[in-house]
């Protein structure tokens, strides 16, 4: 199904999220401390950028809709891995390669989880809000 326009730049957003995922566990698996180091920096520096951004648009804008419905579970859950994929970031201050691991396993399950379910609930509920044309 095409996304609804609302929901466009947030799934290309996802695809760069899925990027870091896979360089997250290609890092951790390396065994490298400083290839691993410089992964969790450059992290940092995307969460505290992108990621926030993408993060604060789906909890002022879509969460609430959804929260709104009787989808509600599913703008509870996007939340909580909201609130863990954060904590994940903040424990990259001193990176290690099982951290690194973790936030790319939630982080790769987080995006398929809005991608499939929770952005397929807000794809109907956005296509009947908008006016029929004619």
């Amino acid at each position: 199904m095409k996304r609804h326009p609302a929901l466009l730049e947030l799934s290309r957003e996802h695809h760069q999220a899925l990027k870091m995922a896979r360089q997250a566990r290609l890092a951790a698996a390396s065994g490298e401390p400083e290839r691993q180091a410089s992964l969790a920096a450059e992290l940092r520096v995307w969460s505290a950028d992108a990621l926030e951004r993408h993060f604060a648009e789906e909890e002022s804008t879509l969460f609430p809709r959804l929260a709104r419905t009787e989808h509600a579970a599913l703008a509870a859950r996007a939340l909580d891995e909201h609130r863990r994929l954060r904590a994940l970031i903040a424990e990259l201050a001193t990176p290690d390669a099982t951290t690194l691991a973790r936030f790319a396993e939630l982080m790769e399950a987080h995006v398929r989880f809005e991608e499939r379910e929770l952005f397929e609930c807000l794809q109907s509920d956005l296509a009947a809000a908008q006016p029929a044309s004619g």
